[in-house]
């Protein structure tokens, strides 16, 4: 048992996280020609853009969570005055309303690019993947968030996940901090950073391409051949 867990809480989340960094690398040096969304706007736009503007609304909240629940400890949070109490109100309610508004996005961006034949035709088996996998995290952190934490209201994952994430970049995580850690959210943060191993083959690559350089770019003047 104590193999397997070094395997799941050790090995693979290094392995995903040294695949995302060099896959990136790699990828920029040899594939910039596809370091794009491939945007299928053309065929279908309505359900684009309610799918992608509630994914996009839900997902930057969720993140921000994220990054405070794992990233911040428990005690600095008890400093700024945020107790257990009035975390986990905030984890469950705006946590989950964000997480619903995220859910809503994939499911709608995910039943676009299965079911529209031409969408579908247009997307490439990562594209497809990429959905699904979304789709399963997302759905895994409402499970864990909603159903997980009213069933077992006792687990406080800042006492064990939180503090095993964190270990990873000291080089120092402790799997045993995941041992009893429930189910759904072990399936969370596995599947998690299987989407960081997953993701610079994929279209995903697109997030790090913000266009920064066009807030001081000159205008494009186009002018008609009056010759013609």
């Amino acid at each position: 048992m104590k193999m397997l867990d070094q395997l799941l809480w050790v090995i693979f989340p290094y392995t995903c996280l040294v695949v995302f960094i060099v896959g990136h690398l790699f990828r920029y040096r040899q594939d910039q020609f596809n370091w794009t969304a491939k945007s299928s706007e053309f065929i279908e736009k309505k359900q684009l853009k309610i799918g992608s503007m509630l994914f996009h609304l839900g997902i930057i909240p969720v993140i921000m969570g994220h990054v405070s629940g794992l990233g911040i400890p428990k005690s600095w949070m008890h400093a700024l005055g945020v107790n257990d109490h009035m975390y986990h109100i905030g984890a469950i309610y705006i946590g989950g309303f964000f997480g619903a508004i995220t859910l809503a996005g994939m499911l709608v961006l995910t039943f676009r690019r299965f079911t529209l034949k031409n969408v579908r035709r247009l997307s490439s088996g990562s594209d497809l993947a990429v959905n699904a996998i979304l789709l399963f995290i997302v759905f895994m952190g409402m499970y864990a968030t909603l159903v997980t934490n009213a069933v077992q209201p006792e687990f406080d994952y800042r006492a064990s996940i939180s503090i095993w994430f964190r270990g990873l970049f000291y080089l120092s995580p402790d799997a045993s901090l995941m041992t009893d850690v429930p189910l759904s959210f072990k399936i969370h943060v596995l599947s998690g950073f299987a989407i960081l191993g997953f993701w610079p083959f994929t279209r995903l690559v697109h997030v790090w391409s913000v266009p920064l350089n066009y807030v001081g770019r000159s205008y494009i003047l186009y002018r008609r051949n009056k010759s013609k």
